[in-house]
């Protein structure tokens, strides 16, 4: 079952439900208004349309500030994480879905207002906003405790605007406690290069004791790296960036060499973080009899054809779709105990652009953060 703390929406009729989700969609539509100097405005990076992000398709500008709505909350952002998923979004990878939008999906920041219903996080709560934006509550995968594979979710930054913002709203269900210890920038690249990294782990299968290898060396890798320490698990990385290769020994590999360099050692399991499809025939050779490949990311360019050899004697191939609410309240509790530090590089909100090409260019070893500054609406 879902959990319990999850959307009214899930007690409403499915006519009902498809209503309000249309509402929600005219509503976020007309959210995006460019600020024509009347009403509350807000400072924003928007996308009017995809578009490679070396023609800085992104646009710093005034638009109204989102308003929250039935049991969600309006959040201060303070940082926003600058993710691979954004650059999917922003030159089309992945087919648009909302036109123009905010992007952006691991935000931390204040709750300053509440909606209607919603009392879950005190006004002045630092809180943080990942992708999964929400959930129907009433799909078969929702009823089955599988809210990551709902039929109807929307994301944050891609299906609703997101957090390359000065004000984002959010369900409040759908909003998690930061932990304290973490600094608002080095909490931010956690609510999703983490939480993704952390399922990846898990789909794994990797036990202690246990060889792992890890295919690409960005933001999700180098957090998901602590925690396999944490366990006891043994760290191969293949990436193809000497910097990349020198932060991964650094955070404990016992092995670092380049993306098709094949490890010293037979993995019981592999992730793929790198969106390259041809990877996956190199990973799977470096995998013992019955080892897993896990593909972490939501795009990856065409997997070439390759012999059946390579997946025989039982290796599996699975990917990995989203995160369950679940997942990322455990992650962050983990996060907490270890704890896990991220290397970031800071922007202002501004310079999103930027920070999107050095990220497109594997110039940022960790991981990239927009900080928004308190005096941009000053």
């Amino acid at each position: 079952m879902c959990a319990a703390k999850s959307s009214l929406i899930i007690h409403l009729p499915a006519l009902e439900s498809q209503k309000l989700n249309a509402r929600r969609a005219v509503e976020r539509r007309k959210s995006i208004n460019l600020s024509e100097g009347h009403g509350d405005e807000m400072k924003a990076c928007v996308l009017q349309s995809p578009a490679p992000i070396e023609s800085n398709p992104l646009q710093f500008t005034d638009v109204v500030t989102p308003a929250p709505g039935l049991g969600e909350v309006l959040v201060r952002v303070r940082a926003c994480g600058v993710c691979r998923t954004d650059l999917h979004v922003i030159e089309g990878e992945l087919a648009p879905r909302k036109s123009p939008v905010i992007p952006g999906h691991q935000v931390v920041g204040i709750v300053e207002k509440q909606g209607e219903n919603a009392r879950r996080f005190a006004i002045g709560t630092r809180v943080g906003i990942a992708w999964l934006h929400r959930t129907d509550g009433i799909c078969e995968y929702c009823k089955s405790g599988a809210e990551n594979l709902c039929d109807n979710p929307e994301f944050t930054g891609y299906s609703v605007d997101g957090g390359y913002a000065e004000y984002i709203v959010a369900p409040q269900d759908f909003v998690y406690a930061i932990p304290d210890g973490f600094p608002d920038e080095q909490a931010a690249p956690l609510l999703c290069a983490g939480i993704i990294g952390f399922r990846s782990l898990r789909l794994s299968g990797i036990a202690r004791g246990g060889r792992l290898g890890f295919y690409g060396f960005g933001a999700a890798a180098h957090v998901a790296i602590q925690v396999a320490r944490h366990w006891g698990v043994e760290v191969f990385a293949s990436t193809r960036d000497a910097r990349h290769q020198k932060l991964a020994r650094e955070l404990g590999a016992v092995w670092a060499g380049g993306t098709f360099d094949e490890p010293p050692k037979k993995l019981d399991a592999a992730i793929v973080f790198a969106p390259a499809g041809e990877i996956v025939p190199a990973a799977l050779k470096a995998l013992k009899k019955g080892g897993v490949l896990v593909l972490g990311g939501i795009h990856m360019s065409p997997i070439p054809s390759f012999d059946y050899e390579l997946l025989y004697q039982e290796r599996v191939i699975r990917s990995v779709a989203n995160n369950t609410r679940k997942d990322g309240e455990d992650f962050l509790h983990i996060a907490a105990e270890i704890p896990i530090r991220t290397h970031v590089r800071i922007f202002p909100l501004s310079d999103a652009n930027r920070a999107l090409n050095a990220l497109k260019n594997d110039a940022i070893p960790g991981a990239a953060v927009l900080h928004v500054d308190d005096r941009l609406s000053a």
